[in-house]
């Protein structure tokens, strides 16, 4: 499967943000997605996930609360919607497509170009 993120851009803190993924060249259903993030000297770190059936939604603790991810099935698209930003918040998001579940692993799934989300102070 392939991914197209896209949505990023600057904002103030206190702010919002949407990101949007889409999923291309296989059955979108059969994928759980996330978002991961990686900030300037950082590890790519988990953000949040959604199974294939939608059933099971997982949040990373620094985002609980504030961020909330969604999938489309019917136009092969995943949703980050991003409240109430922080300037911590400031990295590269990568969407991730991986069978059934996404994992944390980096080596499994596939992913997408990443774009980057800048909160300022």
């Amino acid at each position: 499967v392939q991914l197209q993120a896209s949505g990023g851009g600057l904002v103030q803190a206190g702010g919002s943000l949407g990101l949007s993924c889409a999923a291309s060249g296989d059955t979108f259903d059969t994928y759980g997605m996330g978002w991961f993030r990686q900030a300037p000297g950082k590890e790519r770190e988990f953000v949040a996930a959604v199974s294939w059936s939608g059933d099971t939604i997982e949040y990373a603790n620094s985002v609980k609360g504030r961020f909330t991810i969604s999938r489309n099935s019917a136009k092969d698209m995943v949703y980050l919607q991003m409240n109430n930003l922080i300037p911590e918040d400031t990295a590269i998001y990568y969407c991730k497509a991986e069978r059934l579940a996404v994992t944390r692993r980096p080596d499994l799934g596939s992913w997408g170009q990443g774009t980057q989300v800048t909160v300022s102070s």
